[in-house]
């Protein structure tokens, strides 16, 4: 037991503590991962991975590589090695043994324990069994799978997920890159948040933090890009991006000509809104499955959750609750927030959901694909400093950073690999 903590202090002790009930010390941190044994033995990962041999290998990133192994009580993991020559890796490896050292929820991907042997450091997790979202969601031969049901379950899961880790875990938690890529569907396609290198503990008595610009184009909110302002609402943004592409089955891409007469999905999406066609914001494929009274409320939930001042946008538990309860009333959206734009407060009318905006018709682990790119940025950087683009990253538990620069418009979104097309109308993308 000793050896074990001394092992464990020597992990975290890189780690700063952001707020009073943080500043307790490592010394609580050892205490409760000796006893909930969260420690693993170098030789039983080896075993388990059979020598981290290359046909076990789930995928390589900034951080390492990951590993699927299975111990010799059946269960299936997957271990994160570091890799010994990335600092940045070395830094997301610390953030994400800390944060999660605590973290419990069904919605959250489960950090079974750590390893420390010699140079080595691991961290080993449950193995989710299916793909990362986006494998599904952005792939026209795959995204027929996800019926509106699913979809809906996905959407609520992710908002349980982000109200334990803002108000119910044991530290406020920011997440900062909640994507399609970091949503890990298990095998009853329950989602569960994954990859928490870019997470953040927040100080309890403040409503913001000053920090460096991390996640990525098309999530993140404009009060975060422009000046570095985080807070929860960060989060409730990139979620909001996430529920509007779950409904339309599109990335948040920049125009050039993916969504007519719009700068990116959010725009389009709103522009239908305010026209009262909602309903053609929806992926086709859902038309057998959808609920339309769902579909417009997710539809409202998203543009509230994406609105330029953070102010405007809701908590997650006031999601969760919305969500739990029959469509009904809620507040009007105005034009979602962009990188490089000027909010200012305005005031909000309700309308039903059911009616408002309605036309009147009723990869993995393993695999690297190309994707919205990855920011790191300045907090003091000007919108034109900071950059979008494109990078190949490793989805769920591994991700690779890169850093991009390009002008403001280009901020608000990433960028796609898909061929698109219109169909006769000219209302929505279709894929080539």
């Amino acid at each position: 037991m000793t050896k074990s903590k001394s092992m464990l202090h020597n992990l975290m002790r890189p780690f700063r503590f952001g707020s009073s009930r943080d500043s307790q010390g490592e010394d609580d941190l050892e205490q409760i991962a000796a006893n909930e044994k969260k420690f693993f033995r170098f030789e039983t990962l080896v075993e388990a991975t059979n020598n981290f041999h290359p046909t076990n290998k789930l995928g390589q990133g900034g951080f390492g590589p990951v590993f699927k192994g299975k111990l010799k009580d059946g269960r299936v993991i997957a271990v994160k090695k570091l890799s010994q020559y990335s600092k940045q890796g070395k830094k997301e490896f610390m953030t994400e043994a800390k944060l999660l050292a605590r973290v419990q929820h069904r919605n959250v991907v489960n950090l079974l324990g750590y390893c420390v042997h010699g140079s080595e450091k691991l961290l080993v997790y449950e193995y989710v069994t299916n793909e990362s979202l986006d494998k599904l969601l952005f792939k026209a031969s795959r995204r027929g799978e996800l019926d509106w049901k699913m979809r809906y379950g996905i959407i609520c899961g992710v908002a349980r997920g982000l109200q334990y880790l803002h108000v119910d875990s044991h530290n406020v938690i920011i997440h900062r890159d909640i994507k399609a890529g970091n949503v890990l569907l298990d095998d009853k396609w329950v989602p569960k948040i994954a990859d928490f290198g870019m997470a953040r503990l927040f100080p309890e008595d403040q409503t913001h933090v000053n920090t460096r610009v991390s996640g990525t184009n098309g999530y993140m909110a404009p009060e975060y890009v422009m000046h570095g302002h985080l807070s929860a609402k960060a989060d409730v943004f990139s979620f909001g991006v996430l529920v509007l592409e779950l409904i339309s089955g599109q990335r948040n891409s920049l125009s050039s000509g993916l969504f007519p007469d719009a700068e990116n999905l959010l725009d389009w999406a709103y522009k239908l809104y305010k026209k009262g066609r909602s309903m053609e914001i929806m992926d086709p494929t859902l038309a057998s499955s959808a609920d339309p009274d769902q579909v417009t409320m997710c539809i409202q939930i998203g543009l509230l959750c994406t609105q330029g001042d953070p102010h405007l946008r809701p908590t997650m538990p006031h999601v969760v609750l919305t969500l739990s309860r029959r469509p009904g009333t809620l507040e009007e959206p105005t034009r979602p927030g962009m990188p490089g734009s000027r909010y200012r407060r305005t005031r909000r009318t309700s309308v039903s959901s059911s009616n408002a905006g309605t036309s009147g018709a009723s990869d993995s682990y393993a695999s690297t694909t190309n994707t919205t790119g990855t920011i790191t940025a300045a907090a003091t950087a000007t919108a034109n400093e900071i950059a979008s683009g494109s990078s190949s990253v490793s989805q769920g538990y591994v991700t690779r950073r890169k850093t991009i620069t390009a002008t403001e418009n280009e901020i608000a979104s990433g960028s796609s690999s898909v061929s698109q097309g219109y169909d006769t109308r000219g209302k929505r993308p279709m894929e080539g």
